[in-house]
């Protein structure tokens, strides 16, 4: 089929490629003419504008639009969305909250365009492993871009999961798994090299596990990586980012009456993280050693044992 992908980042382009390389023809648009040549090397027919790619395109039209989350998304669409004609299908492919999902359906459906959602998990290995996607949109919608998902999926990572705002739906749940697991990956290791006294390879550890194990999973696989020796684990800093997935799925956990504490607590880990010096922490500590005597750091690395009391 042809198809078009609006934005050119590390996903998009690499989706790029592996549609190409399963006998798709792309017509590929990015702001950034770097972007456009590099997927035109392996194949891509470029357009330097919208209204270009548009008019490349042949009906029933479709697009991925694979841009940031939010106003970079939704503005891109309602402007595809002036473009293209009744029967053509967009398909939003970033991390977008499912609930904005519903009135770009609702705009886009009076004039005859079907938006399809398409959770899409794969990262920078999707290239060659294949991207896992959760599919959202009428059966008419899904059944045009069909080929196209079936291109960039591996046998049996691809579903149509249910009607528009489905897909976003599902993969918002998987990510904040995924920010579950992760959070017990990382504890159970941080548990394992706060024990000196038995001098463990974590990174021989992260090996055998993935062999037999009842924890083995790619993320333990991707960990194993990070623990090489070479891999410069010891330069990465404990901050740890939120994208927005994992704070939705709380939001509908609470909405729903769902009691989630590992996500939550893998959620909260994260905001923890991204203060070096938290309040909170900095009050913890005070209240330890105002009520036990209990020894506190200053912010000159020096430690005190007596009870601290403001001046």
């Amino acid at each position: 089929m042809r198809i078009a992908m609006v934005g050119l980042g590390k996903m998009g382009a690499n989706m790029t490629q592996r549609l190409i390389e399963h006998g798709h023809q792309v017509v590929a648009f990015d702001l950034s003419e770097q972007a456009r040549s590099t997927v035109a090397a392996f194949g891509a027919d470029p357009a330097t504008t919208l209204e270009e790619l548009a008019s490349k395109l042949e009906a029933p039209r479709v697009a991925w639009v694979m841009v940031p989350a939010g106003e970079p998304t939704s503005s891109t669409i309602t402007t595809l969305a002036g473009l293209f004609e009744p029967g053509d299908v967009i398909i939003d492919g970033g991390n977008s909250n499912y609930k904005e999902t519903a009135p770009l359906v609702e705009t886009l459906a009076a004039k005859g365009i079907a938006l399809v959602d398409a959770g899409t998990s794969g990262g920078i290995w999707g290239l060659k492993e294949g991207y896992c996607l959760m599919v959202g949109g009428t059966d008419e919608a899904v059944a045009i871009a069909e080929p196209a998902f079936l291109a960039l999926a591996p046998e049996g990572g691809y579903a149509h999961v249910g009607p528009p705002g489905a897909g976003h739906f599902v993969k918002m749940v998987h990510n904040g798994i995924e920010y579950g697991l992760m959070q017990a990956y990382a504890e159970g290791f941080e548990i394992m090299a706060e024990a000196p006294e038995f001098d463990l390879d974590l990174h021989q550890i992260s090996a055998i596990w993935r062999y037999g194990s009842v924890v083995r999973s790619w993320l333990l696989e991707l960990a194993e990586r990070a623990l090489r020796p070479e891999s410069g684990f010891d330069q990465i800093e404990a901050v740890v980012v939120d994208s927005g997935e994992g704070r939705w799925t709380v939001e509908e956990a609470i909405n729903r009456g769902v009691s989630a504490p590992v996500i939550s607590s893998a959620l909260f880990a994260r905001f923890a993280s991204q203060k070096k010096d938290a309040f909170g922490l900095r009050l913890v500590s005070a209240l330890r050693n105002q009520f036990g005597g209990h020894a506190f750091t200053t912010a000159d690395g020096t430690q005190g044992g007596e009870t601290f009391t403001p001046k």
